[in-house]
């Protein structure tokens, strides 16, 4: 019997490991790449060991996951692991990693090309260079789902977020290719676009209360988003039913963006 994986880009806090908690309820056996510091180390790994108290297999790599080398080696130790019993069910791209500088400033550095550079790099271009090199190392499902992590910034301009959304419409750019181009190949591809959630990654976006407080005033729900909440959509395109949904961006906010 064939073992299904999901393999989570940044899942070791927010979107990602509610991810991963919720797939490894419904017996997926996971792997996160993620990179974290010592220092925060010990309680990530209470994260992890809850998940396998499902009695799930949970492989986890802290590396850089936007360093093609590490990126290579990875995908071989995963490949090793699988043997030719795993497949790759599902990849979850949420990796946060990206400048929040603004482009003018009398008091701070200003935005420069190596950030906008480096943020592409990590919130964009490497959901495609893992799918890229996930399939060519026959590593996926015949029926496989990949889900990426969007925010409304990517079509809104906020102060400060100018590198992150140019990330967000490049990865619903390349997501929509992805379902295109290798349809035959059994992967469909799908952004969420989940509404503002209190993660460490929304923390440190400038103004950060103001987006929230606009939020709740904007959402009919009268609360933000969780993290639950979105794991709970990349379950639902997890299933068999939902296998026809490919190439588009969902809405999990509750309603925040309907004013």
């Amino acid at each position: 019997m064939t073992e299904k994986w999901v393999l989570i880009l940044g899942g070791s806090s927010g979107l990602g490991l509610a991810t991963a908690k919720k797939m490894a309820s419904h017996g997926y056996h996971i792997i996160i790449v993620h990179r974290d510091r010592k220092i925060d180390l010990e309680q990530i790994n209470k994260h992890f060991q809850e998940i396998t108290l499902s009695g799930v297999k949970l492989l986890n790599f802290n590396i850089d996951a936007t360093n093609p080398d590490k990126r290579r080696q990875t995908i071989d130790e995963i490949k090793t692991t699988l043997s030719t019993t795993g497949k790759i069910k599902i990849l979850v791209h949420s990796i946060a990693k990206g400048s929040l500088k603004p482009m003018v400033s009398n008091e701070e550095t200003t935005l420069n090309h190596q950030d906008i550079e480096i943020t592409l790099n990590a919130m964009a271009l490497s959901l495609y260079d893992w799918t890229k090199e996930v399939f060519e190392a026959s590593l996926f499902d015949e029926d496989t789902r990949i889900v990426a992590f969007t925010s409304e910034g990517s079509s809104k301009a906020w102060e400060g977020y100018a590198a992150v959304s140019a990330a967000k419409a490049t990865l619903e750019a390349l997501t929509r290719s992805i379902a295109l181009e290798y349809a035959l190949k059994g992967i469909k591809a799908n952004c969420i676009q989940a509404g503002t959630t209190e993660t460490k990654a929304f923390q440190m976006i400038p103004n950060s209360e103001v987006l929230k407080k606009s939020a709740l005033e904007r959402n009919p729900n009268k609360r933000l988003t969780t993290p639950e909440d979105v794991a709970n959509a990349v379950y639902l395109l997890s299933t068999d039913e939902a296998k026809w949904i490919t190439g588009t961006v969902i809405k999990v906010d509750g309603g925040e963006s309907l004013r």
